[in-house]
């Protein structure tokens, strides 16, 4: 004789979880607090606890799928299924699109702040600097860039720090602009080469 398992879903913890069920839920795991609300799993919030709900978000992964299937009544195991993948999908295709934004965002900055005149008079006085070329060795490069330029009207201020390399050795420079009447001017520039004690002064 063989028996048909009941379809237990929605109640609660007296609700038997099938094996096919209880499987690694990508889709609480990837959208965690908003897969908890589709699925009336609100344990999902506790991701918002400080430090604790970085390791709830891989709780939600590998418990989400049974606690879904206690919570909410399903049609079937085939139903339960086909819903979580479709929030599997949705979450990867929101977090695709969540990495690209940032990464638009970086280059896009990044493009702006090489583009400014405050990061090309930086890059002038590294070159410009006898004591710089010499311990760097030329041709000397810039790299890495960060920092903020904030320009209202004629005016404006900057702050950035950028790697530079050489021949010879590896650095970092520290600059601030400012800009009045539209014309930037270093106020103070600073280059720490890898493995030398002190600064090089190269704007007094």
């Amino acid at each position: 004789m063989t028996m048909t398992s009941e379809n237990t879903s929605g109640q609660g913890k007296a609700a038997l979880v099938p094996p096919e069920v209880n499987r690694w839920n990508w889709g609480a795991f990837l959208l965690h607090w908003i897969w908890g609300i589709g699925n009336s799993t609100f344990i999902a919030f506790l991701v918002f606890i400080p430090f604790f709900g970085f390791i709830w978000i891989f709780v939600l992964g590998a418990k989400g799928s049974a606690w879904a299937w206690r919570n909410r009544k399903w049609d079937s195991v085939e139903h339960f299924r086909r819903v979580q993948r479709i929030w599997a999908i949705w979450g990867l295709i929101i977090w695709v699109a969540f990495i690209a934004f940032i990464v638009a965002i970086f280059f896009i900055v990044s493009s702006a702040l090489k583009g400014s005149e405050a990061y090309r008079l930086g890059v002038e006085a590294v070159n410009a600097n006898a004591q710089a070329v010499q311990l760097l060795g030329p041709p000397i490069s810039a790299g890495s860039l960060g920092g903020s330029i904030s320009v209202s009207g004629s005016s404006g201020e900057a702050t950035l720090n950028f790697s530079v390399s050489g021949s010879k050795a590896s650095g970092r420079v520290e600059l601030k602009a400012s800009k009045h009447f539209d014309v930037w001017r270093l106020d103070s520039e600073e280059l720490k080469i890898e493995g030398r004690p002190g600064v090089i002064e190269l704007v007094k």
